[in-house]
């Protein structure tokens, strides 16, 4: 009676959640890549193939490609809507150069959504996107496997033109437990409704840098894929006081311990948990 109940309430753990729950459940997260798991609004863009984000245009972005662009300024130009919001670079290749050219152009002043999976930026790269006031209305910010380290994380962290950030996506960096607590401390965490620190050997001092930071508490999703988080880790985030509105928390591969986490799910204190995935 007592899964039941729980199950009422909307809190799943392991097996629950994988059969209650596919479309987040393993399939979301092996191997973790090209999947939009959670509000689905950045990173692919609805739509997007039908407006030559992916579709007419998929030569250059979702091909592979070995290179940058023969041209940069015409494959953005490709690759954002017609007014200007939202731009979907993943897989282009762009590079630094690409990024400066980014910043330059006056076309993406008003741009909301910004994908820039795998283009091989680093912190040079987010060094000219956190100091562009270009991107001072951006919301939804895609950086998945690009080399960010700590310092890149705390760039954006204390940069001017991030305070309107909604949807933040790291997966795949390398920003470490210092850069979480940087993004922690920072006012321009504070309307994250979605975060993703997938894969960036994040241990308990990074969970409890979330789990103690008032900046995180418009966070609905927070995904903690393949990190290095354990039980202690886990407790302190379902049993955080900050993190009211969370609703779905994902830590799958870390290292916490499947049968104490039972207990741990049972008791958790976060009013709004609706999805917890841990295997």
């Amino acid at each position: 009676m007592l899964i039941h109940k729980k199950l009422l309430q909307g809190v799943m753990v392991l097996g629950w959640l994988v059969w209650s729950l596919p479309a987040i459940g393993a399939g979301e997260h092996s191997p973790h890549e090209g999947k939009q798991h959670g509000s689905g609004k950045h990173g692919g863009h609805p739509g997007a193939a039908k407006k030559g984000h992916g579709g007419k245009h998929s030569g250059h972005g979702y091909g592979r490609p070995k290179g940058p662009p023969a041209d940069i300024p015409a494959h953005i130009k490709e690759r954002m809507e017609s007014d200007g919001t939202k731009v979907n670079l993943n897989r282009s290749l762009i590079g630094v150069k690409g990024m400066q050219i980014l910043a330059d152009m006056p076309e993406l002043k008003n741009v909301k959504s910004l994908a820039l999976q795998g283009n091989k930026l680093g912190d040079e790269g987010v060094r000219i996107l956190a100091e562009s006031a270009t991107f001072k209305n951006t919301e939804n910010l895609s950086l998945w496997g690009n080399k960010v380290s700590s310092q890149g994380a705390r760039m954006i962290a204390e940069s001017p033109n991030m305070r309107n950030l909604k949807e933040l996506k790291l997966t795949r960096n390398e920003i470490g437990d210092e850069g979480v607590e940087a993004l922690a401390a920072s006012e321009n965490s504070t309307a994250l409704t979605f975060v993703d620190f997938s894969a960036n050997k994040i241990s308990d001092r990074g969970a409890l840098a979330i789990a103690n930071s008032p900046r995180f508490a418009n966070l609905k999703t927070l995904d903690l894929y393949n990190n290095k988080i354990t039980t202690e880790g886990m407790k302190a985030l379902l049993q955080s006081k900050n993190l009211r509105n969370l609703e779905m928390l994902i830590l799958v591969r870390n290292e916490i311990d499947l049968e104490k986490a039972q207990d741990l799910a049972k008791n958790q204190s976060l009013p709004k948990l609706r999805r917890l995935e841990l295997e």
